[in-house]
């Protein structure tokens, strides 16, 4: 009898997840790029606490069209045009990195594959502002595990040929490459898609 019952309740349990999402894309603008990469790790995206859909489209019918006034100005949608460009550009190794980091993918001190590896340093490493120190007297692997000082936290090290290891933060290199690749508009990116005080 029990059976029957979850049968019918998987679609309305379908139905939440989607509503969860729809609510994810229209509350914040950066979310999508969360969306997308809970689909590589397979997160429920639970901890964002969402609203039903009937919160976030309130009282407004089909007749009040939307006010949105900065969308008029020029400037604004060239930025809103180079943020997308950004995120599209940035987010292939994002969810790659946050997979890594994040799922089961990969045990504590396990040495990435060699896909993984060549995706890590050509669109990582390569633009860390310290790579020439980080990789030191050669680069044998790149390896997740368990940060020396904030035991909870994973990481990515550079496995260097003498055997030793050091860590290197993804975000310092995505900064790095935001900042050159996108100068005018990087801060901007930077202060409104990244956590302040991480560099």
């Amino acid at each position: 009898m029990a059976a029957p019952l979850l049968l019918r309740a998987l679609p309305l349990l379908r139905l939440r997840l989607v509503q969860r999402h729809h609510h994810l894309l229209f509350t914040n603008g950066s979310i999508t790029r969360r969306l997308l990469c809970s689909v590589a790790t397979g997160s429920t995206g639970a901890e964002d606490n969402p609203a039903s859909l009937s919160q976030i489209f309130s009282s407004r019918t089909s007749k009040d069209p939307p006010n949105y006034p900065r969308w008029n100005d020029p400037d604004f949608r060239k930025w809103k045009d180079k943020e997308a460009e950004i995120l599209k550009d940035i987010e292939p190794i994002i969810c790659l990195t946050k997979e890594i980091l994040h799922s089961k993918r990969y045990m504590d001190g396990e040495r990435l594959t060699p896909q993984d590896e060549k995706a890590v340093v050509d669109k990582l490493l390569a633009h860390h502002p310290h790579s020439e120190d980080k990789i030191g007297c050669g680069l044998d692997s790149i390896m997740v595990d368990r940060h020396p000082q904030f035991r909870h936290s994973r990481c990515l090290f550079v496995v260097r040929t003498d055997g030793g290891w050091i860590d290197f933060s993804y975000q310092k290199c995505l900064r790095a490459y935001i900042r050159d690749k996108y100068p005018s508009h990087a801060e901007r990116f930077i202060s409104e898609h990244f956590k302040r005080g991480s560099g």
